[in-house]
């Protein structure tokens, strides 16, 4: 019997869809299938098992004595077990409190709507800003790419390896280079020409698209072309971007040609939410690695792409699993 055959979702439709889209793309039949997929179809079965009861809520509000005891008292008169928790204030005294909480509930799904009802009354009186969600309930991604794949690569094999609990829904290029590894793992894509004369209405296909796509978060994974200040309200703090750190230093072309002719002595890159100052958004996670006179331009390239597809993937990571909290043009990550 294939795996999706036993893989029930308890009324999840994302975790459903997840499955249906393996099989219609590949015509898969319940004698034969691919390996690949049934791998796939089998880690979304166990994921749906191991999450279907974990729930999260992200608070942010003025620090006061209480907080922490209010909420968890509230998770465990809900018959809640808190499993994880992460706090930081800004300052005792009047600071901006934050706080994430990871829990499991039995029957989680049925009852979310009376959980986050009763929560109400304590976000009320402590003023939160509040967030509940829930594990099961896989955010959809799109991935946005050009010629270079090296990142795009990265989150494909992060995804097909069980380590981003997402739904990759649909690769969005303006080149045709990645169709082929694309489709190949059943994910729908989507060749649009991209250029500054015609940015209107390109970006009004792909925001039709998101739409239809029903998605949730934006990766940028070395995306070469500026999204315009229409598109980026679409999407408020669900674009994630990438770029090696050398900017503001060497902003522009031939970054690391420029930065071998300087010696420097560190490179790194960073990735950050996008908004409409280009390359300034809220930072969420960046790396480094030293190098010296004896890394060519050939050498710097190869390190700065090693380091940002891990920086990629471990933000994208975080924003799946709710663990960053955007204050202004901050943000606070909990991992």
């Amino acid at each position: 019997m294939p795996p999706w055959k036993a893989f029930t979702c308890n009324g999840n439709q994302r975790f459903s869809a997840a499955i249906q889209r393996i099989k219609s793309t590949y015509q898969v039949g319940d004698g034969e299938y691919m390996s690949t997929r049934s791998r796939m179809s089998t880690h979304l079965a166990e994921q749906s098992s191991a999450l279907q009861n974990i729930g999260r809520l992200l608070v942010q509000c003025s620090d006061r004595p209480g907080i922490v005891s209010a909420v968890s008292t509230f998770l465990l008169n809900h018959q809640a077990n808190i499993v994880e928790s992460s706090q930081y204030s800004t300052d005792p005294e009047g600071g901006t409190f934050y706080l994430r909480i990871e829990f499991h509930a039995d029957n989680l799904l049925e009852k979310k709507q009376e959980l986050e009802k009763d929560f109400q009354k304590i976000a009320d009186a402590y003023e939160m800003e509040y967030r509940f969600s829930y594990a099961v309930e896989l955010k959809r991604t799109a991935i946005f790419v050009s010629k270079e794949p090296y990142c795009l690569m990265e989150l494909l094999w992060e995804w097909q390896n069980g380590d981003l609990n997402t739904d990759i829904v649909v690769v969005i290029s303006n080149h045709e280079d990645a169709r082929e590894m694309v489709e190949a793992l059943g994910i729908p894509f989507h060749y649009i020409p991209a250029n500054k004369d015609i940015r209107q209405e390109v970006e009004q296909q792909q925001i039709q698209l998101m739409e239809e796509y029903d998605v949730d978060v934006l990766v940028l994974a070395r995306y070469m072309q500026i999204l315009t200040p229409n598109f980026v309200s679409h999407f408020p703090n669900q674009i994630i971007n990438i770029h090696h750190s050398f900017l503001p230093a060497f902003i522009g072309a031939r970054p690391y040609e420029r930065a071998f002719g300087r010696g420097v002595k560190l490179i790194g890159a960073t990735s950050h939410y996008v908004t409409n100052d280009l390359d300034e958004g809220p930072i969420i996670e960046q790396d480094i690695e030293r190098v010296d006179h004896r890394d060519d331009t050939v050498q710097l390239k190869k390190i700065g792409r090693q380091i940002e597809r891990r920086v990629l993937a471990r933000a994208v990571k975080w924003h799946l699993e709710d663990r960053i909290i955007v204050e202004n043009n901050k943000t606070i990550v909990f991992h």
